[in-house]
């Protein structure tokens, strides 16, 4: 089932960012070919206030105008000139709230995932936000797109986790951020637990 609206829509981005943990991301392209992930690492950006935010201060560009939509769209940016990130847009309309998408657990289209990304290493294929991006075909023609769409959609798989199980701390490559670098908003799944999600989707 497609994550409704008022879970994108919750004021706490980094409520948001760990509750995205065990949900399914998906695509499907033009030619109806479907590719998707267990997620297992995100990071949350609080907008206005976050040093480390695109929207900072309530920064408006043709790009960071997304954000400022209500939550359920995607962010799609351009990473260095190199790789397409993910990013969710979160909370109420003209507050720029985010959540990053840092790494896939492959599950669905793997054979497609591993032609996009030119390896049959399935450890390698979406371990960070880059290269789950190339993985599952996303571009800069999702920035904006609606979440509960066909072509980039999050299913809630009914995964549950302990509290053990999932790991924080500070964002990655924000160092110009100041203070809010240090922050604790990246959450991860222990490396324990991806065996498990292997198994649970063995039938599907």
């Amino acid at each position: 089932m497609k994550l409704p609206r008022t879970f994108y829509t919750q004021c706490d981005v980094v409520a948001v960012a760990k509750g995205l943990l065990g949900k399914v991301l998906y695509t499907q392209d033009d030619n109806g070919c479907i590719t998707g992930g267990v997620i297992i690492e995100t990071e949350g950006y609080a907008g206005a206030q976050d040093r480390a935010s695109h929207a900072y201060k309530n920064r408006r560009t043709k790009r960071t105008e997304v954000l400022f939509r209500e939550g359920g769209v995607a962010y799609i940016y351009l990473c260095y000139g190199l790789h397409y990130l993910m990013n969710v847009v979160t909370n109420q309309i003209e507050i720029p709230h985010a959540v990053l998408i840092r790494a896939l657990h492959p599950l669905i289209g793997i054979p497609l995932m591993q032609k996009r990304r030119k390896t049959d290493n399935i450890a390698l294929l979406s371990a960070g936000p880059g290269t789950l991006s190339v993985a599952m075909g996303i571009t800069k023609a999702h920035h904006g797109v609606d979440l509960r769409g066909s072509q980039l959609w999050i299913e809630d798989a009914k995964i549950s986790f302990v509290e053990e199980e999932i790991c924080s701390g500070p964002r990655i490559g924000i160092d110009y951020a100041g203070a809010d670098a240090a922050l604790p908003w990246r959450f991860w799944l222990a490396s324990g637990v991806h065996p498990r999600l292997s198994s649970i989707f063995t039938s599907l």
